[in-house]
């Protein structure tokens, strides 16, 4: 009999994994393996600084990338499309880290919780992937910036600091511009594309729900109060501020309510 391998060994065969392709099936794998019971709850692993990356897309910093500009026409939609199925491959390391660096800190729902999400990040980039190749492009054909990876490396020191600024910043502000971005789509003629950014938008509900659900129960844990606490980790580790429009009934499907981020500066 083979022994039975690790939540940690599997989270950083993930993270390890830089083929797109394969990085899907490796999430997808150990999201299943988890839910049968295959995997102890044992995190024994070191999770690197930075995920493996494939040789393309070329990333840049996000101020040198070139502008998508406005307009209908393929080639930006095109590049709307590669910079949304990006943010879903990097989301998928970010749920996958999630757990191996911070899920020895918490009881197995933790780990229940972003193996789901580390498994609908993979669907959610072979969603739009496929959209790419649809209209005749791939992901990696366009360069991309890793800022979503900058915050986490700067919050791989305190699981508080992950939670606030990951799920419950940078997902929650695509609970606030994906509706319009689904609407741009239907009108420029792509209803595929729409249905399913809606999908994703659907379901980065729950994500975000799972990291303000996660940050109070480490706020409750350390007598901490959890708008107060968030609020001052915001203004440590997110630069430039929150600024609205703020999608109020998503977020508070969420449980990121308005206590949270109005009368932040």
């Amino acid at each position: 009999m083979t022994e039975q391998s690790t939540v940690g060994a599997e989270v950083l065969r993930v993270l390890q994994t830089a083929d797109p392709v394969a990085k899907v099936m490796a999430a997808r794998l150990a999201a299943r393996q988890w839910r049968l019971g295959r995997l102890k709850h044992d995190f024994g692993e070191t999770m690197p600084d930075i995920p493996a990356r494939p040789d393309n897309p070329v990333l840049m910093r996000p101020r040198d990338m070139p502008r998508r500009g406005k307009g209908s026409s393929v080639p930006r939609r095109i590049a709307l499309i590669h910079a949304l199925a990006h943010i879903e491959f990097v989301a998928i390391d970010l749920a996958f880290d999630m757990i191996g660096r911070f899920g020895s800190q918490f009881p197995r729902e933790f780990t229940d919780d972003w193996m789901r999400v580390g498994a609908e990040e993979a669907m959610h980039f072979a969603l739009l992937d496929r959209r790419l190749r649809d209209q005749g492009s791939f992901y990696g054909a366009l360069p991309a910036h890793d800022g979503l990876w900058d915050s986490a490396r700067n919050t791989a020191y305190d699981v508080s600091a992950r939670l606030a600024i990951v799920p419950m910043v940078l997902e929650a502000r695509g609970l606030d511009v994906t509706l319009e971005t689904v609407e741009r789509f239907k009108r420029q003629g792509d209803p595929i594309t729409a249905k399913v950014l809606n999908r994703i938008y659907n379901d980065e509900i729950r994500h975000v729900f799972y990291g303000t659900k996660w940050f109070e129960f480490v706020c409750n844990r350390s007598d901490k109060l959890p708008h107060d606490h968030w609020k001052r980790l915001v203004k440590t580790h997110f630069k430039g501020g929150l600024k609205p429009p703020f999608n109020d009934s998503a977020r508070r499907a969420a449980g990121l309510t308005q206590d949270y981020y109005y009368g932040i500066e």
